[in-house]
């Protein structure tokens, strides 16, 4: 018994310190990288008790490898503006790891994009495109160009440049883009086109997010935001728990928070709150979300003008403060790290039952700490947003078999996916020491899957 006891503790340590002194060595190659050494540092916390059971990831390399993207491309993308004026801009493309399969990930538009930023989305995508249980690989790409004031022309312009590099280094089996922040089916259909075009041909399966009547699947626009409110409720009901009757808040106004909310409501949930980058609409009686979505989707308008429409509901122009208004689910559906320790505080004062990450990384390490120290239950991004790339997995598949799907049979499987999701999260947590806790579930059952492939596949 003592000589088991003594082997375990040496596995242990053994673990403890492969973890840091790989987290060091990240830091001191990327020491100016702060979302993406927040998400290094967010999932090795998880990892830990795997080294111990399983020693061969540590002979493999398997975090140095899993941490190092296979492949970052940068790339000038210059264009014309309506008055004849040159423009520079940035893109990127990380192709991070391709063990389970082709790169696959969004596209963003914003000016914030940063090689951060795209590392730490790209690395988020690894372990959320390995949960779906489908053969994708995961890749992140985008660039500094803001859509925002912008003439369709001119995003037309700059969309063609920007594929006319790209497009050396993506196709149906290799990278597969889909769409992002600032990036929906109009800008992935001057990209597509512009693919085709400049490679003589029709490959339908190489971007994800087309119009469906373009060869892109029905209910992908929907699919991110239905997701995370079906991976919040399959969480609910783990606790005896549902939407039904319960006041929400939704950060942002775009496709993940719109569709989320429609989701919740659909659900009996009354949804009080949404935002944008310039503030937030509270409306007691209940957000209108076919307004939202005239505004958001149609006229491209900004959120307080549904004040018009509603008069009773109040504008404010931080969009932060969305979080000190009582709620029972919060779902942060807009950018990462929009949700810190303050507002969980907040949140945590006035009540909150559960929290639904729609967006990428949305609450800092602080505010997750907080909400399981006070037994809040908590849904990660990784997981509780795969539903996105899960469907452009499906658009994949469509694509390659010429088909398309009604939008109940990809509704059903998203369902059925979100459902797996939630279960592999759950059983890993529980195998590995911390029952109910699904983020360390999502990080570990994630980690497995990947790096059982890179081990399988040899050192490469």
């Amino acid at each position: 018994m003592t000589r088991i006891v003594g082997v375990q503790t040496n596995n242990k340590n053994r673990a403890n310190d492969y973890v840091h002194g790989v987290y060091e060595l990240v830091k001191k190659r990327n020491p100016d990288e702060k979302e993406f050494l927040q998400a290094i540092r967010e999932i090795f916390d998880s990892l830990r008790p795997i080294f111990s059971k399983h020693p061969e990831f540590i002979t493999n390399g398997i975090l140095e490898r899993i941490t190092e993207p296979e492949r970052i491309i940068t790339f000038r993308v210059a264009w014309e503006d309506d008055q004849g004026k040159v423009h520079v801009n940035r893109g990127f493309r990380v192709q991070f790891n391709s063990d389970l399969g082709p790169y696959k990930g969004g596209i963003r538009f914003h000016p914030s994009v940063n090689s951060s930023i795209m590392k730490f989305l790209a690395f988020e995508q690894i372990f959320k495109n390995a949960l779906t249980g489908q053969p994708i690989g995961a890749g992140k790409g985008g660039s500094d160009f803001d859509p925002k004031g912008k003439s369709e022309r001119e995003i037309m312009r700059f969309t063609q440049s920007f594929v006319t590099e790209l497009s050396k280094y993506i196709g149906p089996d290799v990278d597969v883009p889909a769409g992002d922040i600032g990036v929906g089916k109009r800008e992935i259909g001057y990209m597509f086109g512009q693919y085709n075009r400049l490679k003589g041909g029709y490959e339908a399966g190489v971007f994800t997010g087309k119009d469906p009547n373009h060869g892109g699947s029905l209910g992908r626009k929907e699919a991110t935001g239905y997701g995370t409110v079906y991976f919040v409720d399959e969480m609910l009901k783990g606790e005896g728990k549902s939407f039904e009757g319960v006041t929400v808040v939704v950060s942002g106004s775009g496709n993940v928070s719109t569709y989320a909310m429609e989701k919740a409501i659909q659900l009996g949930a009354k949804v009080v709150a949404c935002s944008d980058s310039g503030g937030y609409i509270y409306d007691e009686n209940g957000i209108d979300i076919e307004m939202v979505k005239q505004l958001k989707e149609y006229d491209n308008k900004r959120i307080w003008e549904y004040t018009k429409a509603y008069p009773h509901a109040k504008y404010h122009e931080n969009c932060s403060d969305i979080w000190s208004i009582p709620c029972d689910i919060a779902l942060p559906c807009a950018t990462q790290n929009e949700l810190d320790e303050i507002a969980a505080h907040l949140l945590i004062a006035n009540g909150v039952k559960a929290i639904g990450e729609g967006a990428n990384m949305p609450c800092t390490q602080e505010a997750m700490t907080l909400f399981h120290e006070n037994g809040v239950l908590f849904a990660p991004g990784k997981a509780a947003n795969a539903g996105g790339v899960a469907v452009s997995a499906m658009e994949m598949s469509q694509n390659s078999m010429r088909l398309s799907w009604t939008v109940e049979e990809v509704d059903e499987k998203l369902q059925h996916v979100m459902k797996n999701i939630y279960s592999s999260c759950l059983s890993a947590a529980e195998s590995f020491g911390h029952p109910g806790n699904l983020v360390i579930g999502a990080n570990i059952a994630g980690f497995l899957k990947v790096a059982n492939a890179m081990v399988a596949h040899g050192i490469n």
